[in-house]
């Protein structure tokens, strides 16, 4: 399974971890990011069949660049595609390796790089699937798609906002807004959308050039993850999906 050597890694300790760590989002980001950074690039290089020494890295959203550390130090050649011009320099971090540019239309060559991937960010966009066709188009054949967001009925789904979007959307960002005296950074229907497992898994399975290699819930420990085989609790209790897909 492509997955198990990933599996190894997904300890009760771990999943304990990241959740303390996102309590540090809003009031302390380069804490939070550069933890989650290296939590993903750990991830890529178990998901990847081969070395990521030397691998072309794509990551499509990447922000601010608290990602490019985590990769460069695992010897891949990453570069990042962010839309956002507010987002990319929110950190002050230097970007050598970053472009400008919406992930529905990446401005890349079709099979340029060996490992294409998107972390926790379908669901700030309203067309996430035409996204992931293009992060299969421009992997090459052989190579690793891997795909993670946020399901909008798990507990995480209306992000800053907490439980409330249980209730609504638009609700929890009127709530929001009245207690915080701002809007929250993620609007829903704006930079955050509703996004289901089953609509992603519905989507790799069809897509012609690729082959879904395995799913799983990105931050439950490894006894938990049965439960993306379940429709409907999945959308509940997995919080978090990863799709891996083999570019044939």
């Amino acid at each position: 399974m492509p997955a198990s050597a990933f599996a190894r890694l997904a300890t009760w300790h771990r999943a304990r971890r990241l959740l303390h760590e996102f309590g540090y989002e809003q009031s302390e980001p380069d804490r939070f990011y550069s933890a989650l950074a290296e939590d993903t690039a750990q991830m890529v290089a178990a998901l990847h069949p081969e070395p990521l020494d030397g691998a072309a890295v794509l990551d499509v959203g990447g922000g601010p660049g608290f990602f490019a550390d985590a990769f460069t130090a695992r010897g891949a050649d990453y570069l990042t595609v962010e839309p956002d011009a507010g987002e990319m320099h929110a950190a002050g971090i230097d970007h050598r390796t970053c472009i400008r540019a919406q992930g529905q239309y990446l401005p890349l060559a079709t099979g340029c790089v060996d490992v294409a991937y998107s972390s926790n960010v379908a669901e700030h966009t309203a067309q996430p699937w035409e996204m992931a066709d293009e992060l299969v188009r421009v992997t090459r054949r052989g190579g690793t798609v891997i795909i993670s967001y946020t399901l909008w009925w798990g507990p995480f789904g209306g992000h800053e906002m907490g439980l409330t979007h249980y209730l609504g959307g638009h609700r929890a960002a009127r709530w929001y807004t009245r207690r915080h005296g701002r809007l929250p950074k993620n609007l829903y229907g704006v930079s955050l959308f509703p996004i289901t497992a089953q609509a992603g898994l519905d989507w790799a399975r069809r897509v012609p050039d690729a082959d879904l290699v395995a799913a799983f819930p990105r931050y439950l420990p490894r006894w938990a993850w049965p439960v993306i085989r379940i429709p409907g609790v999945r959308e509940v209790a997995a919080t978090n999906l990863v799709m891996v897909l083999r570019r044939r």
